[in-house]
């Protein structure tokens, strides 16, 4: 029985890695959280704890998230390649750990940058990718993320909400200011961009939930939001310059999306577009018809089951 939580220095940075599993013999799952800065691993331990009896699951909080936040982190210069390498860092831990020449690794929204150019930069490490909530293309992803907020304020009559979103649009995918940016997102959770179902503003989608979680709790709310607020700002400009359309064009190991149909966060048409054009030794598209950016959340026993049924087949 696998059921740990443990640091370890990644590239010189304490990182907190949480594991479960039933046994070391079974496959691993290494989920590489959004953001940035914006863990997850107390929805995957609280939806999907039963893909434990299959694979062994692996939440890993990244460089300056969660509980592996620092304050240190605003004196260091960041780059997404920081992000990519820890990964490369972490696979490499668990394949040695597990005694596995590969691990599949799932990515989600943020963490979907990461695990695409990690799929570029150590193919042969990785046995299967799984994307949710699938970035693709930067300035094109907030451009039809913008322009979903500013149709859905005027249809509900928003005004204070329409003249912010007017006010500070995105320019090649980046917000003039965290005003701009935060009322693009709250709107975005409120009007079934980010949740479909359970459609609320971020410190109801986001905060309250970490909160709540055996995971954090209030012992780590402050670390969770100081990672998150301040990783975001520091990391975007460089996120939306990746353009995965033009850069990758074929993957070198099976390939899962599992996609929102309402997703607005990272549109699903980009995805849906890109995944068609990619190139695999084994590719497959799963929509959610009931979800946006989360379909692990909003449709857990589908997810599930898509993610169990999939990986097991390989």
């Amino acid at each position: 029985m696998i059921d740990s939580e443990e640091y370890a220095v990644i590239r010189g940075n304490r990182q907190n890695i949480r594991m479960v599993g039933e046994s070391e013999s079974n496959p691993v799952i290494l989920f590489l959280h959004g953001g940035p800065g914006v863990c997850d691993r107390h929805i995957i331990l609280k939806y999907h704890a039963s893909l434990a009896r299959d694979f062994t699951l692996v939440c890993w909080d990244q460089r300056g998230s969660g509980k592996s936040y620092d304050k240190r982190i605003k004196k260091e210069p960041l780059s997404v390649e920081d992000y990519v390498l820890d990964a490369e860092c972490v696979t490499d831990l668990l394949r040695e750990r597990f005694g596995k020449e590969k691990i599949i690794v799932a990515g989600h929204s943020w963490g979907t940058v990461v695990g695409t150019l990690l799929t570029q930069r150590c193919p042969e490490k990785i046995a299967a990718y799984i994307g949710q909530g699938q970035f693709v293309d930067g300035p094109e992803n907030e451009r039809l993320s913008y322009e979903f907020c500013v149709a859905e304020a005027e249809k509900r009559g928003e005004k204070k909400a329409l003249e912010i979103l007017k006010k500070y649009p995105p320019d090649n995918g980046v917000y003039p200011c965290r005003k701009g940016m935060m009322t693009q997102r709250d709107c975005l959770t409120r009007y079934g961009g980010g949740d479909w179902k359970e459609r609320a503003g971020i410190i109801k989608s986001l905060v309250l939930p970490v909160l709540r979680s055996k995971e954090y709790g209030l012992r780590w709310l402050g670390s969770y939001a100081a990672g998150a607020s301040y990783l975001s700002g520091a990391l975007w400009s460089q996120v939306v310059r990746n353009r995965f359309g033009e850069t990758v064009k074929r993957m070198e190991m099976p390939v899962l999306f599992t996609q929102g149909r309402h997703d607005y966060n990272t549109p699903s048409a980009l995805a849906e577009a890109w995944f068609d054009a990619l190139e695999a030794p084994r590719k497959e598209f799963v929509w959610f018809e009931d979800s946006a950016h989360s379909p692990d959340k909003e449709e857990p026993e589908k997810w599930e089951e898509t993610v169990r049924s999939f990986c097991l087949s390989l």
